[in-house]
């Protein structure tokens, strides 16, 4: 059955942990947003074009008014709203489980000590069914060429939760080039990052590229949008209930030829019989 947003005591929905945060904890345990406030800097606004694949200056004028910004990879309407709707339905039957920063969580993939970096398939039985379809459609894109998730995490945001997640890059040890990002439900913003800015363009300080992210679109980051920029999805940019699934492929430690390549082999045999459930 479908997991409540909040449970009546209002805490125990709540998986924040350290100085993360949500409104549940902030109401409930006392934490505020001024314990993760970074102290205040310049910071240079930018909004990510599609077509043109620039980041353009929100003021529209001055230095620096624009700046290529490759590495990202949008695709509007990857699923229909019949799809939409069914993905939801399925997700909603199993149990979503408290996350950090207001999210809630469903993984399928397996057991992963990043910093001791230990893989082990423990219950890991496969991506979800409903998935096949829209890796096949995936893969049918150029830029998605041989794209072979081995991982998938279904997350919930609610503004209700104050749900959001905070800037950072995703581990390239295990997971490869590609960040694969189905949104649903509601249109949200990606904010990528660049806190050392960038001075042979004269811009001293930081950057946020807005990247618009449309109900039902597909987003792929790759190249320095995947290694160099953080991103995040911040607490003022849902405004409704979120849903939304990344899938990982391996790095090329896990592939053919790579040190790990039979581990690599095991993983992507069961993730792609596509029969999995929630470990």
């Amino acid at each position: 059955m479908m997991a409540p947003d909040i449970n009546n005591d209002g805490v125990s929905s709540c998986g924040c942990k350290g100085i993360r945060r949500c409104l549940v904890c902030e109401k409930f345990k006392g934490k505020t947003q001024t314990e993760t406030r970074e102290p205040e800097k310049t910071v240079h606004h930018f909004l990510y074009d599609a077509e043109t694949k620039l980041a353009v200056c929100k003021d529209g004028d001055g230095e620096g008014a624009s700046f290529p910004f490759p590495g990202v990879f949008l695709w509007e309407n990857f699923i229909s709203e019949e799809e939409e709707k069914e993905l939801i339905g399925s997700m909603d039957q199993d149990v979503w489980n408290p996350s950090q920063s207001g999210r809630r969580k469903q993984d399928y993939g397996p057991k992963v000590n990043f910093k001791k970096k230990k893989v082990r398939l423990a219950n890991f039985n496969g991506l979800p069914g409903l998935s096949q379809k829209l890796v096949l459609r995936m893969q049918q894109e150029p830029n998605l060429q041989g794209f072979q998730p081995v991982e998938q995490c279904n997350l919930d945001y609610h503004p209700q939760r104050g749900s959001a997640i905070d800037s950072h890059l995703d581990d390239s040890w295990l997971w490869g080039e590609r960040l694969v990002t189905v949104n649903m439900l509601s249109e949200t913003v990606l904010t990528m990052s660049l806190e050392e800015g960038l001075p042979e363009r004269g811009l001293v300080g930081g950057i946020h590229v807005a990247v618009r992210l449309p109900r039902r679109c597909l987003v792929a980051l790759y190249g320095e949008a995947r290694h160099r920029w953080k991103h995040a999805i911040h607490r003022e940019d849902i405004q409704e209930r979120r849903v939304c699934s990344t899938y990982r492929e391996l790095s090329a430690e896990f592939l053919p030829a790579g040190r790990q390549a039979e581990l690599g082999a095991k993983l992507l045999d069961i993730a792609l019989t596509f029969r999995g459930t929630p470990v």
